[in-house]
């Protein structure tokens, strides 16, 4: 795998592209000089685990024969504090979701993502302790 970044501005604006050439905007805080142009870095590590997990939930609710007609997922972080470098230590992911779905086949697909299947979730695992929960929402 390799990804590929592009200085934009001179101070912190990059645009960044994978194998999909999909363009990632990434940038620095405006306290340090940045322009609000594009996600931090650390804001994209927790957006990598959102969509590693939903990706796996997806595959394996299907399996089930469960279908979810929206999901929406929040993921809440800490870092360690005084410290450098500033990694996470406690992460939550909570998940929504709207449809028919059986409450036991949700637990277990993201139970199965969150252990087994998610890789961004093994590698923050080193630093941080990562929690999850959910709910389903009547279909609309």
């Amino acid at each position: 795998m390799q990804v590929k970044l592009n200085r934009i501005d001179h101070d912190f604006h990059f645009e960044a592209y994978g194998a999909s050439e999909v363009a990632v905007h990434i940038d620095g805080a405006p306290n340090i000089g940045g322009h609000n142009a594009g996600a931090r870095p650390m804001e994209l590590m927790l957006m990598g685990l959102g969509g590693c997990s939903a990706i796996d939930v997806i595959l394996i609710l299907r399996k089930q024969k469960q279908e979810a007609q929206a999901i929406s997922i929040t993921v809440q972080a800490e870092r360690a504090q005084n410290q450098t470098p500033a990694v996470f230590t406690k992460i939550h992911v909570h998940y929504v979701f709207t449809g028919m779905l059986h409450p036991d086949k949700v637990e277990r697909a993201i139970h199965l993502s969150m252990e087994k299947y998610c890789s961004v979730t093994a590698m923050l695992n080193k630093t941080a302790q990562i929690t999850h929960s959910f709910e389903i929402l009547p279909p609309q």
